[in-house]
């Protein structure tokens, strides 16, 4: 395309999976495309929300996002945040764009307890997005985030894969120290891929002898409700019952691998607090009818803890300018993801869905690649975000060469500004010698 031609230039928020997807179809098919990432590099949860021990699967998905991002009519612009250094406003109206395709996922943990106690986060209560984070990068010798000491007896609330994770790091923390203080290996790939029993037996140990009482996951419904696997639609009892037996299957290897411990039926109240930190959680036992689980009047109990876990879902950042109802963004046509406050706006995954939940796999790597293909690798959700924007754009003249250059204008003013001087050199910049 000649730089004289007309063309549309397309703003993608996010540059992980879906966004690196849907900006390489659109770029394919002609367009521009501006790629406004937060943070120094692309990967987002495949990062910092997917545990480490996914060490290969990690590794290969960040080999196809930088393949996609550095292809011709891409410009990927690092440490811009949507709401910060570039308002909702000025993006979507002061620049002029084609169309804005948000991917820009859902990093915001939903409040524990309505969000009522977050004065004491770092005081005994901590959420699942920064423990995961601190939890992948913490070995690195340039991180400089919160630092976390997982005590025996950890309480975590949830009941997902996403919690299963949580549970997974805590333990593999538990244990690792445990086995250390006697001078023992605590190889962390070694005990997940295993599990800690074989790692304990391997060293001539039981893990009973170890003393530890292990982590707690509080549960509202059934242990069977988990989802920890999802029925087809509409299931039949008979498929519902298969879904439920493959529920126990994986809780069942899970907790043999990992050691955890599990209550289910149980609601948080409040935390108990002594002084400024919290030493405990209230809760009440509860009565499940179908997805419905109602209190017990009477069944209150407080159970003793250092540290409690919300591990209860995310949702997308609240950003000055877009429109939301509840914790998710507006959006007249959910399955296209078209953006109900402007137009030629559109989402795709998890900012749509409010699902930002990390699902780790519980058993083999035949089971990592069913997760990762269909929770965290959303080719599908990036081609269909991108041919929405198609349509969009068929129906609008394309960009005149001036304001196209315009647009580059600002694109290399906002790259200039960290620093950055093309994708490879900056990619190499920004990566810890020390990465796991």
């Amino acid at each position: 395309m000649s730089p004289s031609d007309p063309q549309h230039v397309v703003a993608v928020v996010g540059g992980a999976v879906s966004g690196s997807v849907a900006a390489e179809i659109l770029a394919d098919h002609g367009v521009e495309v501006v790629v406004l990432e937060q943070n120094a590099r692309p990967y987002g949860k495949i990062e910092d929300g997917l545990p480490r021990w996914h060490v290969h699967q990690r590794r290969k998905e960040y080999e196809r996002i930088d393949a996609r991002l550095r292809k011709e009519g891409v410009h990927f612009v690092p440490r811009t945040k949507l709401g910060e250094d570039v308002s909702w406003e000025e993006l979507t109206q002061g620049w002029g764009l084609s169309a804005v395709l948000l991917a820009n996922g859902a990093w915001r943990d939903r409040p524990f307890l309505g969000g009522e106690r977050d004065a004491l986060v770092g005081k005994g209560l901590v959420y699942q997005n920064p423990l995961i984070y601190w939890f992948n990068h913490k070995n690195e010798q340039s991180y400089d985030g919160p630092q976390y000491e997982i005590p025996d007896g950890t309480i975590v609330f949830g009941g997902g894969l996403a919690s299963i994770d949580v549970l997974k790091v805590c333990q593999l923390e538990v244990y690792g120290r445990a086995l250390e203080e006697r001078g023992l290996e605590a190889p962390m790939l070694e005990m997940e891929k295993k599990g800690i029993p074989a790692v304990c037996e391997r060293q001539g140990i039981d893990p009973q002898e170890l003393g530890v009482s292990g982590t707690l996951l509080l549960y509202r419904r059934r242990k069977q409700d988990m989802p920890l696997a999802q029925p087809v639609p509409n299931a039949t009892p008979e498929q519902m019952a298969k879904t439920l037996a493959a529920r126990a299957k994986l809780l069942e290897i899970a907790q043999r691998k990992y050691l955890f411990r599990i209550q289910d039926k149980t609601l948080p109240l409040d935390l108990a607090i002594e002084g400024d930190r919290v030493r405990g959680v209230k809760t009440v036992r509860t009565e499940v009818e179908g997805r419905k689980a109602t209190p017990i009047e009477g069944s209150e109990e407080t159970l003793e803890c250092e540290l409690v876990i919300s591990s209860i879902g995310s949702v997308p950042e609240k950003i000055p300018g877009i429109n939301m109802k509840g914790e998710t963004y507006t959006f007249s046509d959910w399955d296209l993801g078209i953006y109900e406050g402007a137009e030629g706006v559109f989402g795709v995954g998890n900012v749509v869905t409010g699902q930002g939940n990390i699902r780790a796999s519980l058993l083999h790597s035949k089971k990592v690649t069913q997760f990762l293909t269909e929770n965290y690798l959303g080719g599908a959700t990036g081609a269909a975000a991108a041919a929405a924007v198609e349509k969009h754009l068929e129906a609008r003249a394309p960009l005149p060469p001036e304001k196209v250059e315009e647009l580059r204008e600002r694109v290399r003013k906002l790259q200039e500004r960290v620093s950055y001087s093309g994708y490879d050199a900056w990619i190499s910049q920004v990566t810890p010698s020390d990465l796991e």
